[in-house]
């Protein structure tokens, strides 16, 4: 298989959710409200977001590292798998719950898109 086709769901998943980590946890207070309709006034969720932030940045260097170093590319790929999963059941969730979002259905094609290519690079690289 290609190594920049092989590679290349690693990197767009980084950059994607380095960009989503920065817009949940940079400046909370300041970003959410022009995106979302709620504000981010309370120490406690100010603290969740950066938090989230946190661990969106360091799966993106563990994909980035699998990109790098081939011997962490399978591991890169299944963490990437389960990430994108994680977020995904969650999204499912949410919309029978809560009800349909437009951005977070976006979100949610884009994170099932990304599960089907890992799981397809994972069976072609095998």
């Amino acid at each position: 298989m290609n190594t920049v086709i092989k590679n290349l769901h690693l990197g767009l998943s980084t950059i994607i959710v380095c960009i989503v980590a920065l817009v949940y946890g940079l400046n909370p207070n300041k970003i959410l409200p022009l995106f979302f309709e709620f504000s981010v006034t309370n120490l406690e969720l100010k603290n969740i977001f950066r938090a989230m932030m946190g661990l969106y940045i360091g799966f993106s260097i563990y994909w980035s590292i699998g990109i790098i170093k081939p011997t962490h590319w399978r591991n890169a790929t299944i963490s990437n798998i389960i990430f994108m999963g994680g977020l995904s059941f969650g999204r499912i969730i949410s919309t029978f719950l809560d009800g349909i979002s437009i951005q977070y259905t976006i979100g949610l094609i884009l994170e099932l898109i990304i599960i089907i290519w890992g799981i397809y690079n994972l069976k072609k690289e095998s």
